[in-house]
């Protein structure tokens, strides 16, 4: 009997796993539902039983990847209270979430204009939730006098994940090796961030 009722689990999380590899492969425009079904180990009809559209499926990929993310803030009892220590280590989380994303972020990235409208919806939900527990962080820090009370938190969190982003994306983009690690980048992201915002 808990076979059964875990099959449509197993099912509809083989289905992402495979809409994932196809959609970072294919793109997704040329990502079908016979190949994601076919790269899952299912027919299509039992695709559409869990999800009615490639678009569902695909915010449901997104909503995977980015669930991800909050696993980086997901346990506020880890969190130090010393800014530095902390956003190394949410960095480090970050950055390893995105280089196992990669290939899926590229194509999001790529085709951000053809991108479904529910997809668009998803992403900007996904991520104020994020966000939000990062701010939560922040905002405690300002009351502590320790983050200057002056900032917009929201655009701040922004170019700190950007700049994360971006080093993710040269780093493995380029031609020859850089002079610093992926480690040298992180903590020099989170040194340049912190000297902005405290007090």
């Amino acid at each position: 009997m808990n076979k059964t009722v875990r099959s449509p689990a197993i099912t509809k999380a083989r289905l992402i796993e495979a809409a994932t590899q196809v959609f970072a492969s294919a793109g997704l425009q040329g990502a079908t539902t016979r190949e994601i079904a076919r790269v899952a180990g299912v027919n299509e009809v039992t695709l559409f039983r869990h999800f009615t559209s490639k678009e569902q499926l695909l915010e449901a990929v997104i909503e995977n990847t980015l669930a991800l993310q909050t696993e980086a803030l997901a346990h506020p009892d880890e969190w130090t209270q010393d800014l530095r220590i902390d956003l190394i280590h949410y960095a480090q989380l970050y950055n390893k979430m995105l280089e196992a994303q990669e290939d899926l972020i590229r194509t999001i990235i790529g085709e951000a204009k053809r991108h479904p409208e529910a997809a668009r919806r998803v992403m900007q939900d996904a991520a104020r939730s994020l966000k939000a527990k990062l701010v939560a962080y922040l905002r405690h820090l300002q009351t502590k006098g320790t983050v200057r009370s002056d900032l917009d938190l929201v655009s701040s969190i922004d170019m700190f994940t950007g700049m994360l982003l971006a080093g993710m994306l040269r780093r493995s983009a380029a031609l020859t090796p850089l002079s610093y690690s992926s480690d040298d980048y992180i903590e020099n992201s989170v040194e340049i961030f912190v000297r902005g915002i405290v007090s």
